[in-house]
C-alpha cells in the first residue's frame, strides 16, 4: 500500500509498505514509472506521540477513493502532526523552528517546524524559497507564529491551487531573497520580548531549481484530479515539487500532474509501459500575458 511521498536530506522518496515492511524509492527524474491501483483505499495509520515510525491503522479502514484525507477518522484523532496543528499538544519537548516561505508573489507564510526535521517539511509544501526567522519550545515558537500571522506579515496556510498557479512565473532568486530578507527583518521587530532566539543572519534558501522550475512549470499539463479502482499512472519522472510528481507522457501529450497524496492508501503493481488510464484529469495552462498595448484609434 502506498504511504505518499516525504522528503528526508534534501531527497524525494515514495514509500509503500506491505505489513510492517516498509519499502522506499527515491524519485528520480527521467526514470519510467507506471503503476496499476487496486483498492479498496485505505487508511495509513497515524504518527504518534513518542514514537518514530508510522502504526498502522487498527481499523483496516477504507477510505474515500477521491479525497485528500489519507486516514480515518479515529487515525486522525490521535495523529501527532495534525495534533499539533490543531494546538492540541502544548508542548513536547522538541525544539522548533519558525520559518517564513514564499509560493509566490503575494503568497507568503509562516509557520513552524521540528528541528529535527531540517528542512523536510519546507521541501514537502514545496516553498520556492524559504528562511527561518527564530527558534525556541514549542509554545513560544507558536506565540511568535500567531504574532507574525495576526500582524498581518505572513499567512499561515494557503490552497495548494493558489501555490501552483505561481509554478508559471516566480520571478528570479535576487527578488525572492530580498522579500523574504524584509519579511525576517519584520518579523523580529515584531518578535523582540518574545521567548524565541531570533536568527538574523540565516540563509534565504531556494528552491526553484530543486524543483526543476527555474523555466517555469509546463506551459499545458493536466492535472489528476481523481483516482479510481483499475487505474493506471505512468510516465517519465520530472523533477518532484513539494509532494507532487510531473510525468511526461511517452504519447506526447501534455504531462500528468500528480498529487502523492492521492495515491496514497492505494496497492500499486508494477505497470511500466502502459499508458496511462482510468484517471480524471482537468487541463491546466499558463495564463496569457495581459494586452498592455494602448488602443490606436
Amino acid at each position: 500500500m502506498s504511504t505518499g511521498l516525504t522528503w528526508r536530506d534534501g531527497r524525494a522518496v515514495l514509500s509503500a509498505v506491505h505489513g510492517r515492511r516498509v519499502h522506499e524509492r527515491e524519485v528520480v527524474p527521467g526514470t519510467e514509472v507506471g503503476w496499476l491501483l487496486a483498492g479498496p483505499r485505505r487508511c495509513t495509520g497515524a504518527w504518534l506521540v513518542g514514537r518514530d515510525e508510522r502504526t498502522p491503522c487498527p481499523h483496516h479502514a477504507e477510505i474515500d477513493p477521491d479525497g485528500g484525507a489519507v486516514q480515518c477518522a479515529p487515525c486522525q484523532s490521535v495523529d501527532r502532526g495534525l495534533a499539533l496543528a490543531r494546538d492540541q499538544i502544548l508542548d513536547d519537548g522538541r525544539t522548533y523552528r519558525l520559518y517564513l516561505a514564499w509560493f509566490g508573489e503575494g503568497l507568503l507564510k509562516v509557520g513552524l517546524t521540528a528541528e529535527q526535521r531540517g528542512t523536510s517539511r519546507l521541501l514537502e509544501q514545496g516553498a520556492l524559497a524559504w528562511t527561518f526567522a527564530a527558534r525556541g519550545a514549542l509554545p513560544a515558537v507558536r506565540r511568535a507564529e500567531l504574532t507574525v500571522s495576526s500582524a498581518g506579515l505572513a499567512r499561515e496556510r494557503f490552497k495548494v491551487r493558489a501555490k501552483l498557479e505561481h509554478w508559471w512565473e516566480h520571478g528570479d532568486a535576487d527578488h525572492r531573497r530580498a522579500v523574504l530578507t524584509e519579511a525576517r527583518t519584520r518579523a523580529h521587530a515584531l518578535l523582540r520580548g518574545h521567548d524565541v532566539e531570533l536568527l538574523p543572519e540565516h540563509p534565504v534558501v531556494d528552491h526553484v531549481a530543486v524543483f526543476g522550475l527555474t523555466g517555469g512549470a509546463p506551459a499545458v499539463y493536466h492535472a489528476v484530479e481523481g483516482l479510481a479502482d483499475g487505474a493506471v499512472v505512468a510516465g517519465r519522472l520530472r523533477a518532484p515539487v513539494g509532494r507532487h510528481l510531473l510525468l511526461d507522457r511517452a504519447d506526447g501529450e501534455p504531462p500528468l500532474l500528480l498529487d502523492t497524496r492521492l495515491l496514497t492508501g492505494w496497492t500499486l503493481t508494477p505497470a511500466v509501459g502502459r499508458p496511462p488510464s482510468g484517471l480524471a484529469l482537468v487541463p491546466r495552462a499558463r495564463p496569457e500575458a495581459p494586452d498592455t498595448q494602448e488602443a490606436l484609434f
